[in-house]
């Protein structure tokens, strides 16, 4: 029979280990009934007799009976493990009754403390002698005080405990014994060492305590074993993180989670902990049927419970209110700059906070909750810790030690020698703010930028961001630091970072430009970059970063400021412009003023006017896109470039079309920004990683309502939407189209929509499927006419392509010669290489033109694009000399798609019109792809579909059909043969296995 497993994750062996220790009560049954039998066939004498025998017989038994100690860390789930347990007893008849210690009235413990707790235990043994029992204890109890008294009680209750357990059999649990007074503790071990009570099993539950503590000493010392709790793994907190959702997480969320938790990463407790923290301020966020992380990653915290954290976060016992106070005044102090140990221990007044902060960090550092490095920095060992103790009100004015810390430097070095020597106090002037004087600050601030620039330029934005909170707009230093720390900014792709400076360049553009023009000559002379030409630059900088971050300046909730700034710098507004055309905010016209400058090279990762019309240009018609090419200098792109440049305008990806154009010299590839992450969404949904492609757009969605500067891009919305059409989910499909607006008609919006209308219109068998598919493409039509007016070409083809598939289907002549005369004018029109294949694709499907097909599949595979390669194949089943080949190579890319209904049943009625099969399974000699593989791997390792759908981010309907796919290609019947196949070599030697 299978056993049935436990519900905690990661405990099932335990919980047996625990239950079978419970099961070791000695032979009550033999005793009861020899006493029974006896009495009633031989009279006093002969039941007395027997009971005895009986009594006897329970001794020999009892003698195998166990005490077990549970322990581990904080929050391991020793008291659920011990519980559960004691539940699968009880249910199997068993008796388990607690061991209540806390109940004794002295609240030293003591021997006095443990009669009080057997005496508690005794009163739930309903045998009639418990008058008995306690008469006994307390008698001996009574003379505890002489020589020999506590002795000769312990031996009693032992004796009382054995007596009660021959009667009715049961088992002892007690819980906390961390917690337990320390005579308490040593009697309890006696008891257990010395006169343990026969037949009576006992389970103990405790935390692992630090060397020398009296309780860590008595009870491992007196149990038979002892039960060691490993901090669960990353899997099983995968699992427990599902468990507790109840539904399919991202695997994201899993990770940092385990990040913010530190050394307590494997905590059931510390984990459930982060997440109802997670669900209280609503960080929670279920997506695409995953779970997501709607905080930044670093933001995850313990719940701010302060009996909770010192529980959880202190190993040997809670701390008391005022440690706890302090941990939570040096937890922001951390937060904003870097505390060193000699910060906290220079300060001259021994009775002042910053030196009470200095003591309370010792025992911090003694409870390994605080790390100090070889450096001197303190740090939290788990962040999440932290992160909770900053929501704690703090006794302390937190910016005040900020400004204590920074003065005891600067009054013995000076400003600008501090910030020179000691760059890492500049955190701590910004975290002071206006609690330390400009004339400290600025100068102190700049030493800092100036020394840290050369090996940590993170430290020197901070340093330049904070010097403009004390700079005015008017003083001739502040353009200088706006470029300065625009450039560092943008040179590791700190997009956020540039953004940030909109608030001081704004206020800098609005001096008056006669006060500017007056002190120019000046600065000219020292040669800072601060003049007019260096405010458009930043300006064209912050244009390029909200771009990056999908943030419109003409979006609606944008300020108006902003805009405003635009208009007195051209370039810039030309630049924000672009993002209209990639699906970032509404469409604006581009400026057709000349701008000065127009023709120079794009300095750094900012390109120039010139390129970013090309970039512009890339999305409309082939006239426009070669004016715009025209007026490059030289002949700065090649023909590879130009066409990656359409290709990435063809799905709105900015980033994509930035890099063809600037180059891997100019273009900072790194990076978090939203831009890049749908460049990566793009590459993995042309790759064919689809699972890929739709975490990273969940990421997206869910960076966007973090707050912050991100924002959300209609292209990554509308590219999950089309991934899960095709896999055949089409609830979901809804769901991202419901994100756009109405008023968004990208094409690639366009695409999706026509999709999910026409195919849920096939699956409502309930409705006429003509006037569905009739409605599904007008709306098209009508999308197509919206986009063009908005001189938006590229990718028009894709979703003229669907409809062109949908008439042909349909069997409307007119409707598909219309529709295929619209693509061929397109082309005309726009002459880029992804509408040339879609002509060709689309004459393969009209005119049964095979080579035009065979062509196109030819340069959809030279350029990579497996979802369309999948339409091409299709096409070749239905007009190729040889439907079979391509009809296996269609089935072959869909599997690795995992596409659904709408796929199969295109493959599905083309094989049937040619007459041909539809493969069921691939080719051995094809081999396993990594992800089956790593499939394989998961359930060869026990995981069960819900675990395995956490860790790859899908649902578990998607495990099932995975799992469906391996079994007809390897020939296993079950998830046990497909395990024992891998783990024998079975499937290396059926050549399945790359490599092996």
């Amino acid at each position: 029979m299978q056993q049935q497993p436990s519900p905690l994750v990661g405990r099932h062996g335990e919980v047996e280990d625990v239950a079978e220790a419970l099961r070791t009560t000695g032979g009550a049954a033999a005793g009861a009934t020899g006493s029974t039998a006896a009495g009633a066939t031989g009279g006093t004498t002969a039941g007395t007799a027997g009971g005895a025998t009986g009594r006897a017989a329970g001794r020999t038994a009892g003698a195998g009976a166990l005490t077990l100690l549970v322990t581990g860390g904080a929050g391991t789930g020793k008291t659920a493990v011990v519980e559960q347990a004691r539940q699968t007893v009880v249910q199997e008849g068993g008796r388990v009754l607690r061991f209540g210690w806390e109940s004794g009235e002295d609240p030293a413990g003591g021997t006095a403390a443990l009669a009080d707790a057997v005496c508690g235990v005794l009163a739930k043994v309903h045998d009639g002698r418990l008058p008995a029992r306690i008469a006994a204890v307390r008698r001996v109890q009574a003379r505890a005080g002489g020589p020999g008294g506590e002795v000769a009680l312990l031996s009693t209750l032992g004796e009382v405990l054995a007596d009660a357990a021959r009667e009715v059999p049961f088992a002892l649990i007690l819980d906390s014994t961390e917690r337990m007074p320390a005579r308490t503790a040593s009697a309890l071990g006696l008891l257990l060492r010395t006169f343990r009570p026969a037949g009576v099993p006992v389970v103990m539950a405790g935390r692992t305590m630090s060397p020398g503590h009296v309780t860590a000493a008595q009870l491992p010392a007196a149990a038979d074993r002892v039960l060691e709790l490993p901090p669960l793994s990353s899997a099983e907190v995968g699992e427990l993180v599902v468990r507790r959702l109840g539904r399919s997480v991202e695997p994201d969320l899993v990770t940092a989670v385990l990040a913010s938790l530190g050394p307590l990463a494997g905590s059931p407790a510390a984990v459930l902990s982060v997440l109802a923290s997670l669900e209280e301020r609503g960080g929670l966020l279920e997506l695409d049927g995953q779970v997501c992380l709607t905080v930044p990653e670093g933001g995850l915290r313990l719940r701010a419970d302060a009996a909770e954290l010192g529980r959880l976060c202190w190993p040997d016992a809670a701390p008391d209110a005022g440690t706890v106070a302090a941990a939570a005044v040096l937890a922001g102090l951390v937060e904003r700059a870097e505390v060193r140990l000699e910060d906290l221990h220079r300060a001259k007044s021994p009775a002042g906070p910053l030196e009470a902060v200095g003591r309370t960090v010792d025992r911090l550092v003694a409870d390994r909750v605080v790390t100090v490095g070889q450096d001197g920095r303190i740090a939290f060992a788990v962040p999440a810790l932290a992160a909770a103790l900053r929501t704690l009100p703090a006794r302390a004015e937190v910016r005040s030690l900020h400004a204590t810390i920074t003065r005891l430097v600067t009054d013995r070095l000076g400003a600008t020698a501090a910030g020179t020597r000691r760059p890492r106090l500049a955190g701590h002037v910004a975290a002071a703010g206006a609690m330390l004087d400009d004339s400290l600050a600025v100068p102190l601030l700049l030493a800092a930028a100036g020394s840290s620039v050369r090996f940590n330029q993170a430290w020197a934005v901070r340093s330049y961001h904070s010097v403009l909170r004390h700079l005015p707009p008017h003083d001739p230093r502040t353009p200088g630091v706006l470029h300065e720390s625009a450039g560092l900014s943008l040179g590791h792709s700190d997009h956020v970072g540039v953004l940030a400076l909109a608030e001081p360049l704004l206020a800098c553009l609005d001096v008056p430009h006669g006060e500017e023009r007056g002190d120019r000559g000046d600065r000219e002379e020292r040669g800072n970059p601060g003049d007019r030409d260096g405010l458009e630059w930043v300006t064209r900088a912050c244009a390029l970063s909200a771009l990056h971050e999908h943030r419109s300046p003409y979006a609606e909730d944008a300020d108006p400021r902003y805009r405003a700034a635009l208009e007195r710098v051209p370039a810039g507004a030309v630049l924000a412009a672009v993002g209209g055309r990639y699906g970032i905010g509404p469409s604006v016209p581009m400026t057709s003023r000349p701008e000065s400058g127009g023709q120079e090279p794009g300095s750094g990762p900012v390109p120039s006017v010139a390129e970013v019309r090309l970039v512009a240009a890339a999305v409309g018609s082939g006239a426009e896109f070669e004016r715009a090419r025209q007026g490059m200098r030289g002949d700065a792109l090649g023909e590879a470039a130009l066409d990656r440049l359409r290709n990435a305008a063809a799905y709105g990806d900015l980033a994509g079309a930035l890099e063809a154009v600037l180059g891997e010299q100019r273009y900072v590839a790194a990076g978090e920004s939203t831009a890049v992450r749908y460049h990566s969404m793009v590459r993995d949904y042309l790759t064919g990683d689809w699972d890929s492609a739709l975490s990273r757009a969940r990421r997206i969605e869910t960076r966007g309502r973090s707050g912050g500067a991100a924002g959300v891009g209609q292209p990554a919305r509308a590219l999950a939407a089309e991934i899960q059409l095709m896999r055949g989910e089409l609830g979901r499909a809804r769901e991202w189209l419901d994100l756009i607006p109405d008023s968004v008609c990208h094409p690639l919006v366009a695409r999706a929509r026509l999709g999910v209308r026409y195919w849920s219109g096939q699956a409502d068998k309930a409705s006429a499927g003509r006037a569905s598919a009739d409605e599904a493409l007008e709306a098209a039509r009508h999308d197509v006419r919206r986009a063009r007016e908005s001189g938006l070409l590229a990718g028009l083809d894709r979703v003229l392509l669907r409809m062109l598939s949908i008439t042909v289907r349909g069997d409307s002549p007119e409707a598909t010669r219309r529709t295929l005369e619209e693509l061929e004018a397109l082309y005309e029109e726009a002459a880029s290489p992804m509408t040339y294949e879609a002509v060709l694709v689309a004459r393969g499907m009209v005119h049964g033109d095979a080579d035009s097909a065979l062509a196109a599949y030819r340069l959809v595979r030279r350029r990579v694009d497996l979802p369309l390669s999948v339409d091409c194949c299709q096409c070749l089943t239905e007009v190729g000399d040889d439907p079979q080949v391509w009809l296996d190579e269609a089935m072959r890319s869909g599997h690795v798609l995992g596409m659904g209904r709408p796929v199969r049943s295109l493959l599905g009625a083309a094989a049937r019109r040619r007459n041909v099969s539809i493969p069921r399974r691939r080719a051995a000699r094809a081999g396993l792809t990594d992800r089956e593989v790593r499939l394989i791997g998961m359930v060869s390792d026990g995981s069960t579909n819900r675990q395995i759908a956490a860790r790859l981010a899908c649902s578990e309907k998607t495990v099932e059909q995975r799992l469906s796919r391996l079994f007809q290609r390897t020939g296993c019947r079950s998830r046990v043969e497909l395990a024992a196949a891998w783990l024998d070599g079975s499937l290396a030697r059926q050549g399945l296995v790359p490599g092996h």
